[in-house]
């Protein structure tokens, strides 16, 4: 699993391949600070470190290739780095028997060189998978083709990638069967998927950390509620069977149109998972705007508030690991892309640490405080 970070390890590895153009890279001296430096700011992993848990991000390679601001930002903030998409096995093989590891080989390398680790996501997402493999599973029902992804994915990676949401968003209340997402997964093999890839994963990969991950708790809605319940049920199934699962990813897309957090609900979910021996990590943090009319400031403050408020109830959980945000810059988040940038003519979403000109914000202030809490 991801050591606790009281320190940085790099993990012995053979040497990667060459990809990318690795030459290409520009390592920033750790802890450089950005040029020129808006403030001087506290570094997020060393705020989470003080109490024995991670601070990372999504990335892509490419984005820290081509920015020194982006770069400065991980090397100082970051202990542990997420592949946004290159790890998803529509990006690995999006024809069958073509394979494009590249991306992620050169994300392991920029990590280890500058002592992080890297969060393996996912091994399985329906809307990662590709079409031919879809069109393949619903025909021949054939398990050896996800055994031969996952085989191919941790044996690659197994050693130097030690935790990983194994299945991504699994859950799904309202179309779903008995609380499961109808995926091509579940259509082709039943809902027992779950166990068969966790049990194969822990077999591939036996000293990693299995994490299933998912969306949609955090509101006081009848849809969250429902989505809680699922979430504390299927854990409480695995647990049952003696399937191997350590873990449950939450992903946390904020969202400041739906109202109030359910404080009570959240806590009660997590202490249900934690009761049951599993430990938690905040995956995907970010703040979704209800508008885009005030001032920068007051928009920023909103969301600051909103991301202290949830990492304030869920960090009273000392089982909770780690905290990842989905980017570190409103310049790469997904919010600011269709669909979810529903008018092309909207400004920014404002939901990350950083502004689109890699300027601190607020929320960056509230994930240094929140972060230093005791559990």
């Amino acid at each position: 699993m991801l050591p606790r970070p009281t320190r940085r390890v790099f993990i012995g590895a053979a040497a990667l391949a060459p990809a990318l153009g690795l030459a290409a890279w520009r390592p920033v001296r750790e802890g450089a600070p950005l040029d020129p430096p808006p403030v001087k700011l506290p570094a997020l992993a060393d705020a989470a470190r003080t109490q024995g848990r991670y601070f990372g991000a999504a990335v892509r390679a490419e984005q820290l290739r081509q920015s020194a601001e982006l770069r400065g930002a991980v090397l100082r903030d970051c202990q542990v780095l997420t592949p946004e998409i290159h790890l998803k096995w529509n990006a690995l093989e999006w024809r069958k028997g073509e394979f494009n590891f590249a991306p992620v080989d050169d994300l392991l390398d920029f990590s280890q060189r500058h002592g992080m680790q890297v969060r393996g996501h996912t091994l399985l997402w329906d809307q990662g998978t590709p079409d031919w493999a879809r069109q393949e599973m619903l025909r021949r029902r054939d398990w050896s083709l996800m055994s031969g992804h996952l085989e191919r994915v941790l044996k690659r990676y197994g050693e130097r990638i030690t935790e990983w949401d194994v299945i991504n968003e699994p859950i799904d209340t309202q179309g779903g069967a008995g609380g499961l997402r109808r995926n091509v997964f579940h259509r082709a093999f039943g809902p027992t998927y779950i166990e068969r890839t966790l049990e194969e994963a822990r077999a591939l990969a036996p000293q990693a950390h299995l994490v299933v991950n998912d969306y949609g708790f955090e509101y006081d809605n009848p849809v969250d509620q429902a989505r809680r319940k699922a979430i504390v049920a299927l854990a409480r199934r695995l647990r049952a069977s003696g399937t191997p699962l350590d873990g449950v990813g939450v992903q946390a897309h904020l969202d400041l149109s739906k109202g109030p957090l359910a404080i009570e609900g959240l806590r009660d979910m997590t202490r249900q998972l934690v009761d049951l021996g599993l430990e938690i990590t905040i995956t995907e943090l970010d703040v979704k705007e209800a508008g885009f009319h005030d001032a920068a400031a007051a928009r920023d403050q909103k969301v600051a508030d909103e991301t202290r408020r949830y990492l304030e109830t869920m960090l009273v959980f000392p089982q909770v690991r780690g905290v990842v945000t989905w980017g570190l810059s409103d310049r790469h988040s997904w919010l600011s892309e269709p669909p979810q940038r529903q008018y092309a003519d909207a400004p920014p979403n404002r939901g990350l640490p950083y502004d689109i000109d890699y300027r601190p914000k607020a929320m960056h202030q509230a994930l240094s405080e929140a972060l230093r809490l005791n559990a």
